[in-house]
């Protein structure tokens, strides 16, 4: 159940998320440019019908990057009826403030990374969330390592012992249930982890930051990895296991249909180019197949 909090709290964490949250996109933003040497983000504020709003900014066809997105939003409102039957808390009145970040590099040698942090509350409680993962098309161990690694630092200096709760949240969260597959290697996830809000805040904060500590190095090793057409292609198929995770089974999807937010943001996470084979199989012994092999069954990486 979502932490009670007074009136007075409630704004101190509203306005200190919408700060934090707005940091972080400035940050990433000019970290991904960096990475990428060419190609910019276009930003485009938007606001929501019923009460807020955000801005999206998108980087796409970059010389490294073939799409990246980095969104703020701070929404307010009433719940519609159905969606208030699955999220926490009581009453029709909410407020939610965000960032998403989503990567898919050009290469199928550079895995796609997804982080996100979020504030909610409804009905004098509040509650924090969010979570990062790493989808590689290649399996390079030492990547997952050093993902994870990062991701646990963070994770065990906010709260010691918590990156193994989280992982395995994370492990359960992307899953597709009706492929039998994971959508990547995990990272974590978290919802409503109980801690003090105002320690929350602060761990929402570092959680951008470590995000960029694991996935930055990641990209630096594998941007210049030669490929051909097979791993370009063998890339879009899997891209599209990551289409169906966000369409079908991700509850920020969701949430942000059902709430009226802006569908252009929402769907920013959905890569540019990708395909759907009717029943393709991996040859036994392949480099794809090896992926599979730890999708179905995920490992400890830290």
């Amino acid at each position: 159940m979502p932490t009670p909090a007074s009136p007075e709290l409630l704004a101190r964490l509203r306005a200190g998320m919408a700060e934090t949250v707005r940091a972080l996109q400035e940050e990433i933003c000019a970290a991904l440019e960096r990475a990428d040497g060419a190609a910019r983000f276009a930003a485009d504020p938007w606001e929501r019908p019923g009460g807020g709003g955000g801005e999206s900014r998108v980087l796409q066809d970059g010389a490294v990057l073939e799409k990246a997105g980095v969104n703020v939003s701070e929404v307010h409102g009433e719940l519609p009826d159905a969606l208030a039957r699955k999220v926490q808390g009581e009453g029709g009145a909410f407020t939610a403030a965000g960032l998403s970040v989503v990567v898919h590099p050009a290469s199928p040698m550079a895995p796609t990374a997804h982080m996100n942090v979020r504030l909610l509350s409804r009905g004098g409680g509040a509650w924090f969330g969010g979570g990062a993962d790493l989808t590689p098309y290649y399996l390079f161990e030492e990547d997952c390592r050093h993902f994870h690694a990062v991701l646990r630092e963070a994770c065990e200096r906010h709260a010691p012992g918590s990156y193994a709760r989280h992982k395995r949240a994370a492990d359960a969260y992307f899953y597709l249930r009706h492929r039998g597959e994971h959508r990547g290697v995990g990272g974590i996830f978290y919802e409503d982890a109980g801690d003090d809000l105002e320690r929350e805040l602060a761990f929402a904060g570092e959680m951008g930051r470590a995000f960029l500590r694991a996935y930055l190095p990641i990209l630096e090793r594998r941007r210049a990895t030669p490929f051909g057409e097979a791993e370009r292609r063998w890339q879009e198929i899997r891209r599209g296991r990551y289409v169906e995770f966000n369409l079908v089974w991700d509850r920020g999807t969701v949430f942000g249909l059902e709430t009226s937010g802006r569908t252009e943001s929402i769907l920013m996470s959905l890569p540019p180019r990708v395909r759907w084979v009717y029943d393709h199989r991996p040859a036994p012994g392949s480099r794809e197949a090896a992926l599979l092999d730890v999708l179905r069954a995920p490992r400890e990486w830290a």
